[in-house]
């Protein structure tokens, strides 16, 4: 199944663009049934005023955010299981205030930010949404007490302040979102990281024997992206710029990598350099890599 290749991608994803603004935790464990909450953000307050740079996502990271990303369309239960998460956050947090006997301040309970790629209007209207003033179409709001919102992907404007919600769609909008990310600045802080972490999906995705109509469609999309970072990699910074792309690849693929493999790594010619950024898609572990080399060095 595809679709826990870009779970994966959703959270790493997320970790990335707001690690600088506070304290990221993937996969958290809840109380009760064993459940993980995909991320749980705490800001900063140092940093807060920075989060414009991620438009529609940094205002959703200005409060304590739980954030729920769904590859495919979110169903009645997996909503209701999100909310269920989130009350038993707030249990929790009560609890530990109740201990402290201290009062449970109303902006340490996170906000629950619901991404799903579509949504039937037959299902908002189940949850009773509304759609408040100040806020771009596509973010639906349930009832103030559930501190709760449903944010419709392919229904937000394209953008730039959508751009980094835009890249957890699917199909045509996740599409336009690449070739927006492409042209951002070199400069940008986010871009060579986005990049990165693309680039693994396409990696990922490609090793996969059953994929969708949507992920093929994504491949394509990435190949000349990818092909075209290679190219100025090796244009701009020669033996070097490949050494540093494989190297990310590497640590994307199959973890950090010690400093005897890095430098075993840095003795290959590019034209082995170039071959080992093929060959690495095939790796599931820092063995494959050791092994490969070993070949190269015969």
């Amino acid at each position: 199944m595809t679709r826990f290749i870009h779970d994966k991608f959703a959270k790493d994803y997320l970790e990335e663009l707001l690690k600088d603004y506070g304290e990221v935790k993937p996969s958290e464990k809840v109380s009760g049934e064993i459940k993980e909450i995909d991320v749980l953000f705490t800001p900063s307050k140092q940093q807060s005023s920075n989060l414009q740079v991620l438009g529609l996502l940094g205002r959703f990271a200005e409060y304590p955010a739980i954030l729920e990303p769904f590859r495919n369309p979110a169903s009645t239960d997996e909503i209701c299981d999100c909310i269920l998460k989130l009350l038993e956050v707030k249990g929790g947090l009560r609890r530990e205030a109740k201990a402290n006997k201290t009062k449970l301040q109303e902006e340490k309970i996170p906000k629950l930010w619901i991404f799903t790629p579509t949504i039937s209007e037959r299902l908002l209207f189940s949850f009773n949404v509304n759609q408040k003033e100040g806020w771009l179409s596509g973010v639906y709001f349930l009832g103030d007490a559930l501190r709760t919102a449903i944010v419709a992907i392919h229904q937000l404007p394209e953008t730039p302040e959508t751009l980094w919600l835009r890249l957890l769609g699917r199909g045509s909008k996740q599409e336009q979102a690449i070739v927006e990310l492409q042209a951002l600045p070199l400069n940008h802080p986010y871009q060579k990281a986005t990049l990165e972490l693309v680039y693994n999906l396409r990696e990922n995705l490609r090793i996969n024997q059953e994929l969708s109509e949507d992920d093929r469609e994504l491949i394509m999309r990435l190949e000349p992206l990818y092909q075209r970072d290679r190219e100025q990699a090796i244009q701009f910074g020669n033996k070097q710029g490949e050494q540093r792309l494989v190297l990310r690849l590497l640590n994307r693929r199959i973890g950090e990598i010690d400093a005897s493999l890095i430098e075993r790594v840095q003795g290959l010619s590019i034209e082995q350099l170039e071959n080992l950024g093929e060959a690495l898609l095939d790796f599931s572990s820092v063995a494959d890599l050791s092994a490969w080399l070993s070949q190269q060095e015969e």
